[in-house]
Order: structure tokens, then sequence, then C-alpha cells
């Protein structure tokens, strides 16, 4: 008979691994033992908060698809889904809401109107619109649309230049480059001479944004916030603010003329990026009253971000410049329904001839895919102007998938193939146009806060067709056989991207 000992001593290394083997694993099990109340505790707190996020969930559900889905997550894999929860599908502006309200819409709609400045026409022909602005249509106002970012840029800055009280400055995106010099330069300029200047930027969207660059702001006397920034506690371990962004890009001089549009402060949207080449994007300047809520927009977003409030001056007359009438529609999360949406599904609907849209993302919602649909199959022209070139992989294979389900039914969708095409904007027969920061996709629609002018005049429809017949011009039409003619891989990545479509 062979002994233990004699055996570890025929074999020592592998004795030795099997004995270390049952070490480790008696201390494991020591550990758990030990830290069993932990582990049950842990257990069952992650499993309480799943259930508090499930009744808010069925309590604030806008889909039940939406709903259902976060649901059974939430039962099944609650380690993973709760942070997810927190992150994506926790809708909490209530505090923002009631900013809207403190702030008194309905009363500086009550005081347009005792000012004249009501265009009633107009509010009544489109009162989707009006109601979903919550401020009426402002007549007498002068409209510039502004085409690509060297024209956009330059007006801003001839803007900021003769502004005499205020300035409010409101971008998505911000880099420290070229133009966000330059732009910081005209700022701080106006500044020094007791111009009040409020500068406010997306945390998300100017992530990149050094220190440095707002410090020289600050430091000249520019009043400097990120959209987050009194929530940041809140954006790292409570109902996080980080998925829903401040994508309204926006600036107001002395409450009297406002600029709106698709782009962002980086040099990029002026064409000086080689992979993009040539910038395609679209600006409006506004003159006259429908500079008010525009400022009040940036005042209510403004309140939230930094907790100060600033006050508006009562006027007992407002320029009125112009001949056009104006709608200053801000939406966002906020919201009690996805007005965003609301209004462009009204548009669609009342199309009889054509609806021209443009936007860089196509990530719709079921509701406006329908709506398009609907739409293209009645007769009218349904067409949608999409970038070639890609900025986002997921956003653009999912558009792809989009484009195909829409191309199907009637839509005719169009590539941008002179650089990337970034404006967002919408035409109507010869009855409408809007021009904001609203692109076709649910983040837009339903997650961003976002800005957007709409316009009726005759003058500013017969521009926008113009611009967008050039546009047209350099696209190309894609065929109901284009997607199924690509790669298998392609048109798999493409249907998976598009799984993802409530967070793009």
């Amino acid at each position: 008979m062979v002994s233990v000992n004699s055996a570890v001593a025929q074999d020592g290394s592998g004795a030795e691994t099997v004995l270390k083997d049952v070490v480790t694993d008696a201390t494991v099990v020591d550990v758990v033992a030990n830290n069993l109340g932990l582990v049950a505790a842990f257990v069952a707190l992650m499993y309480a908060t799943a259930m508090v996020c499930a009744v808010r969930e069925v309590m604030n559900s806008r889909t039940s698809q939406g709903s259902i889905a976060w649901l059974l997550s939430l039962f099944f894999l609650p380690y993973i889904t709760v942070p997810l929860y927190f992150v994506f599908g926790w809708r909490s502006f209530s505090d923002y809401a009631r900013i809207q309200s403190t702030l008194g819409r309905q009363e500086r709609a009550r005081r347009a109107d005792e000012l004249g400045l009501t265009d009633h026409v107009e509010t009544r022909d489109w009162p989707v619109l009006s109601r979903v602005s919550g401020i009426p249509f402002l007549a007498g106002n002068t409209v510039d649309v502004l085409i690509d970012g060297d024209a956009t840029f330059a007006a801003i800055k001839e803007a900021i230049a003769r502004a005499q009280h205020v300035i409010f400055f409101q971008f998505f995106t911000v880099h420290d480059d070229s133009l966000g010099r330059e732009m910081a330069d005209a700022l701080i300029a106006r500044a020094r001479e007791d111009v009040r200047v409020y500068f406010l930027y997306d945390d998300v969207g100017s992530h990149g944004l050094p220190h440095s660059y707002r410090n020289r702001l600050k430091e000249a006397g520019v009043e400097v916030c990120g959209f987050n920034e009194k929530h940041k506690f809140l954006r790292l371990l409570g109902p996080m603010r980080l998925n829903y962004r401040n994508h309204r890009k926006l600036v107001v001089i002395d409450y009297r003329e406002a600029f709106v549009g698709g782009h962002n402060v980086a040099d990029q949207y002026v064409g000086r990026d080689k992979w993009f080449g040539h910038w395609r994007d679209t600006h409006a300047r506004v003159d006259g009253p429908a500079s008010v809520p525009c400022a009040l927009s940036f005042v209510e977003d403004w309140l939230w971000a930094s907790g100060e409030q600033i006050d508006i001056p009562q006027v007992n007359e407002i320029p009125m410049p112009g001949d056009e009438s104006v709608l200053v529609m801000p939406t966002g999360p906020a919201d009690k329904l996805e007005e965003c949406a609301i209004a462009f599904v009204e548009a669609a609907a009342r199309a009889t001839r054509r609806l021209w849209l443009t936007t860089p993302y196509l990530v719709p919602s079921l509701d406006v895919q329908t709506a398009l649909c609907a739409a293209a199959m009645r007769g009218v022209d349904v067409r949608i102007l999409l970038p070639e070139k890609r900025d986002h992989w997921a956003v653009w294979l999912a558009s792809h998938a989009y484009e195909n389900i829409l191309v199907q039914r009637g839509v005719k969708v169009y590539r941008y193939t002179d650089g990337f095409l970034h404006q967002k904007v919408l035409l109507m027969d010869d009855d409408l146009v809007s021009i904001g920061t609203v692109n076709l996709d649910n983040r837009s629609l339903q997650i961003n806060f976002e800005l957007t002018l709409w316009f009726t005049h005759a003058r500013t429809i017969g521009k926008v067709e113009k611009m967008l017949e050039a546009d047209f011009e350099k696209a190309k039409l894609t065929w109901p056989e284009d997607f199924s003619s690509r790669s298998y891989v392609f048109q798999v990545f493409a249907q998976g991207a598009r799984l993802l479509s409530p967070i793009l």
C-alpha cells in the first residue's frame, strides 16, 4: 500500500495544486458565508428597486410595447436593467414643467394679444400647432433663411456686435476650435461693454469643451452654465438626465432678434472638416415679436440649469418691423404628450400636394411612419432628404432599414451627395414651412429638448422651396430594390440597429 505522504512525495506539484484549489474554494465559501447577510440585502434592494421602477413605468407609460419590454427585463434581469432604466427609462421632468407653468406661458400669450401681436388668422388656421406651442402665431416679423455655416455665423456675429442689453447664446455642441474661439471673442467683446451675456451648452454635446474655454468667458463677465450642471448628483445616482439632452440652437439679441436652426459651434459646421467636407445646414433669423418666445424658451432652460431666473422686461410696445407671422415651438420630455410628433403628424395629415422633409437621421416613431406613408398613398409628393455620408454608425444603419420601409410604400427618399446634410426643414404644400433643431428620429421627437420655428408667409415658403429644389438636384433617389441588393450582413446590422430606435 502506498501512503498519502508517499503519493504526495511522488507527485508533489499535482498535490500542491489540488490542496491550493481546496483551500481557495474553502476561502470563497467562508467569504460568502460571512457576508451572506450583505448579499441577501443587495438582492432584496435590487428587486425592491426593480419593483419601484416597474410601478413607475406602469404609471408613466407612453407606449405599451416599450413598457412591456421594460417590465419583462426588470423582472428577469434586474441587475442589468435597473441601471439602464435609470439612464434611459426614467422620465422625470415635473420640475421643468413647473418652471414652464410659473413663467406663465398663458399670461405671456394674453399679453401678446393685448399688444396686438397675435395673428388670429394664422392661429385659427393652424390650431394644433398653436396648442402644442402654447403661444400663438405672432405677426410683424422679418425672416431671413440662412443657408450654410458661413452665412449663418456671419449674421450671428453681426447681431452680437450690435447688441445693447442682453445676449442669450445656446448650443448643443460647442468646440474649442477656430469657430468656437471666434464666437467666444464676439461674446467677450460685448460682455466687456456691459452687455449681459448668457452662455448655455449641453453637457453631452459639448463634453469635450475644456475648462479653459469656459473660464475665459467667465473672467470676461459672461454667465456660463451647462444644462445638467445643477443636476450632477441626479445625473449619476438618481433618475439620470444624461439621456435627455438639450438639443436647442438659439441666439437671442435684446429680445428683438433670434436665430434658430441646425448649426452648432464647431469647425465642421462651416465646412472645415476634411471627412465631412461641405456641411449643408440651415438656420433662420427672425427680427420682431417672435424673438420674445424664443427668449422665454432660453429663460426656462437657464432657470432649470442654473437655478437663476432671468426677468424678461415688461414692455408696452414691441417693434413690428415686418409682415410675416411666426410660431415658436419649444418641445421636450417635460411635455405631457409627444407634442413635437403631434405637430409633424399634423403637417403630414394636412398635406394635399407635397411634403418635403430634410433630416440627418431617419428613425421615426410608428405614428410618424404611418402619417408619412398615408400621405404618400393618397398621392402627396412625400420626399425625405438624408445624408449619404455617416456621422453615427448606429443611426446611419437604422436609417437604411427605415428608408426601406418607407420607399416600399411610396415615400421618395433621397441621399444627399454634396458633403454632409444636417438641416432640419419641412415644406408642406405652399402653406407651411418649419426650420429648427428637430431630427426625424425618436430622440428629437420624444427625448430631447428641441426648438422649431413655423412660417406661413409666401416669401419664406418660396425661399425654402428654391433652396430644397437645389438640394434635391444634388441627391440620388433610393429605389425599392436598393436595400435588398445590399449584402446580407449589411441588412442584418441595419435591422439590428433599428431595434435600438427608442434611444437613437
